[in-house]
């Protein structure tokens, strides 16, 4: 009878305790449930990768140096959602650099004959010949844009800054204007002397590519001295204005070698060539704002890259005219983000 009872407890123990490990794992799957539909409300559950900065605001697309890498975050510490417009505003994305740059040895055996870009004009308004020794696009090299589609033609205004003669800020007015982005390749020494002027380009959309410490030419460079030219202006970007570096860069003079090439790709940038340009940098010797006016009616193509230079009063004089030119023409004018 004893053990009868005894039987009988433990069947009662065993139900109990089973009873118990179900309502325990019901409770957790309701708090499993509540958690993630209380993450995906906050917006915790997001998409991965960048975000687009939004427009107005210093803070809304500033850098932090943090944990050994420079991130952008809005006022609050927290990234503000994207735009509805991408191909807009886009612009207003930094994307980041990241470097996979390799020991010395590994770029060896890379040819450092040195080069100097050039193109081949047409007057047919299709993307221009140019330098083929070495197959850019390899490299992350861009002269044009491949994918340009008919049904969306596109321009690519870039500026090269080494110093400011007093026209960038006139540029940067007819640019917010027209609505029209841009990217400013800078030197250290511009970004030294020109704080505000830089800081504005980044708030205003544009991006600001890197031209190196003090314009040397590449291939006449080590190793060592590629990478400090281009980390040093980028590090120093980020020092003077709060801002991070676009990942474009230009090599000075338009020199460059195989190994230059792979080197500064493996920095983490894109390296932007032109299809379009004119001599106007010697600001004793300008080709005049019909000339420029002039050069774009005669040589605009799709997907082309303009290269212009900052310190040109036909450019500051012509600038405006142009733009409307060829938005008439059915052209848009795109921030380097677009290029894929």
């Amino acid at each position: 009878m004893k053990k009868l009872d005894n039987n009988k407890f433990l069947i009662e123990l065993k139900s109990s305790l089973s009873n118990k490990k179900i309502i325990v794992i019901g409770l957790l799957l309701v708090t499993a449930i509540i958690l993630v539909k209380g993450g995906i409300d906050a917006g915790i559950i997001g998409d991965i990768g960048g975000k687009d900065y939004p427009r107005k605001g210093l803070n809304s697309h500033m850098a932090s140096k943090g944990d050994g890498e420079y991130k952008s975050g809005s006022e609050n510490g927290q990234e503000e959602a994207a735009p509805e417009n991408s191909s807009e505003d886009i612009r207003y994305h930094t994307f980041p650099i990241e470097s996979k740059v390799l020991d010395k040895d590994s770029y060896y055996d890379y040819s450092n004959a040195k080069l100097a870009w050039y193109m081949v004009r047409n007057e047919n308004h299709e993307p221009t010949g140019c330098d083929e020794t070495i197959d850019i696009y390899k490299y992350a090299g861009y002269h044009v844009d491949k994918k340009a589609k008919a049904s969306d033609k596109v321009l690519y205004l870039t500026f090269d800054c080494g110093y400011d003669n007093g026209y960038t800020e006139q540029m940067l007015d007819v640019l917010k204007k027209h609505n029209v982005p841009a990217c400013f390749f800078v030197t250290q020494t511009y970004i030294r002397d020109n704080i505000e002027l830089t800081k504005r380009m980044k708030e205003e959309g544009h991006q600001v590519g890197n031209h190196t410490v003090t314009h040397p030419s590449m291939p006449e460079e080590s190793y060592e001295e590629i990478i400090e030219e281009v980390t040093g202006c980028a590090d120093y970007m980020v020092e003077a204005t709060g801002y991070a570096m676009d990942p474009y860069l230009r090599p000075p003079m338009g020199e460059y070698s195989e190994r230059t090439l792979k080197i500064t790709q493996d920095l983490g940038y894109k390296n932007i060539f032109w299809s379009m340009a004119y001599m106007d940098y010697d600001v004793n010797n300008q080709p005049g704002v019909d000339y420029v006016t002039a050069h774009f009616e005669k040589y605009h193509h799709n997907g082309a890259i303009i290269l212009m230079h900052n310190v040109s009063s036909s450019n500051a004089g012509a600038l405006e005219t142009v733009i409307i030119n060829m938005k008439a023409k059915g052209y848009r004018f795109a921030s380097l983000n677009e290029l894929k």
